[in-house]
């Protein structure tokens, strides 16, 4: 009998996700807690327009990817949510991370619109991937079938506040459109920090879309101190 636990399986990015997120650090660590980050699948050149025929039918659609910058990292058995305060072990496949045995993601996103052009363009909403992210499927999101409102959410049920955001006189964010002040306050107020930096007065850097921001946090507010563009440096 072939033992299929140790068959293998090659898979081919059918797009690539570009996002406002040119790094790991100030991602929403999940889908949907910053809808203000936008992003947009490229799907390859084979896949033509009736490859996504009927899919503008659905609000939501799920995407499933590649953790493409963890794929030389490995994985541990257990692992210490952020959720948790990085303090507490659960176990790989009782948490989201993205250091798996596979690197697989999956995120459900809103579906904005749809560009038809020499390749097919979705438009996507509260985005949580990494700009370059192989995209290895898409699926409609049937809310009858999979809306689970009464399922129990473990760990993840525990109350955790958003931060307060505040600008700094100085952090002049007047030059700044009004889709990219919601992606970073947004961004911020989901605490992009490690577990282990709370509660140390220490400056970070974050890289949001064309710009790096640079912020502290104070208790339950995040104070910004400036934001400049990267294309001027």
């Amino acid at each position: 009998m072939h033992n299929m636990n140790q068959q293998s399986f090659h898979f081919s990015p059918i797009g690539v996700a570009r996002t406002p997120y040119p790094q790991k650090f100030g991602i929403a660590r999940q889908s949907g807690l910053v809808p203000a980050a936008q992003a947009v699948i490229v799907l390859n050149a084979q896949f033509n327009a009736d490859t996504v025929r009927g899919l503008d039918e659905f609000d939501y659609v799920w995407v499933q990817f590649v953790f493409h910058q963890t794929l030389d990292e490995g994985f541990s058995g257990l692992v210490r949510p952020p959720r948790l305060g990085g303090k507490i072990k659960k176990g790989v496949f009782a948490t989201r991370s993205p250091h798996r045995p596979n690197a697989m993601g999956l995120s459900l996103l809103k579906l904005e619109r749809i560009e038809y052009g020499q390749n097919i363009k979705l438009y996507l909403s509260g985005a949580d991937l990494l700009d370059g992210t192989p995209i290895l499927d898409i699926k409609p999101y049937l809310p009858h079938i999979e809306s689970k409102p009464d399922a129990k959410g473990g760990f993840t049920e525990e109350h955790r506040e958003v931060l307060n955001v505040q600008w700094l006189p100085e952090s002049q964010n007047k030059g700044l459109n009004q889709e990219t002040v919601a992606l970073i306050e947004q961004s911020l107020a989901q605490d992009p920090r490690p577990a282990h930096q709370h509660g140390k007065d220490k400056e970070f850097v974050m890289q949001v879309s064309a710009y790096d921001v640079r912020f502290m946090c104070i208790q339950q507010t995040v104070y910004i101190i400036s934001v400049t563009s990267t294309t001027d440096k």
